[in-house]
């Protein structure tokens, strides 16, 4: 992964945890620095750990897929940017948030598994594709992070509505994404 790449996947992933960020921001009665480090720390490391369970799965298999490779990666990523459109347009996770504190017990497990499947459908597309998994992983991880920690603290602004709209743009940077890997092998 190269460029601008990494940092717009990254970004792409984060959207799920960032909407997810502001309703819980929205849903708090007082928002504490102890939420939000429960909150960001663990959206960072599912989408940290996330991506690294699908590459293992993807890279054992690469040699054996390698001729269309691209084409299954643009699937994945097509269809977790399309997935993720849906949900923002059909009304997404965020009836999920709606428990009294949603940065402890189950509630922060489930949706700490729930914001990063996605990211488990693209660390899968990194290791078919060959790609190392460190850098992505880190990054991945402190975006989600940094994402979560900004939803949070703008919760109590922004309404609902931006949440979907967010969720949106990141279902259409990770099919555009997904549409460049395609293209560059196509073209190579």
């Amino acid at each position: 992964m190269d460029g601008w790449n990494l940092p717009l996947l990254a970004a792409a992933l984060a959207m799920d945890a960032f909407a997810v960020a502001v309703v819980a921001g929205l849903t708090l009665e007082k928002l504490t620095k102890r939420h939000v480090f429960r909150l960001s720390f663990h959206f960072g490391l599912f989408q940290a750990l996330m991506p690294a369970i699908g590459w293992a799965a993807g890279f054992s298999i690469h040699r054996y897929i390698v001729a269309f490779d691209h084409w299954i990666a643009f699937g994945l990523l097509a269809y977790v940017g399309a997935r993720m459109i849906r949900g923002a347009v059909s009304g997404g996770d965020e009836g999920a948030v709606r428990s009294k504190d949603p940065t402890s017990g189950w509630s922060l497990v489930i949706l700490s598994v729930a914001t990063s499947i996605d990211a488990l459908a693209v660390g899968l597309s990194l290791g078919v594709i060959g790609s190392p998994i460190l850098l992505p992983v880190l990054v991945i991880g402190v975006v989600a992070a940094a994402f979560t920690v900004t939803g949070m603290l703008l919760g109590r602004r922004i309404g609902l509505r931006w949440g979907k709209r967010v969720e949106v743009l990141g279902g259409i940077l990770l099919i555009l994404i997904g549409g460049r890997i395609l293209v560059e092998h196509l073209l190579a």
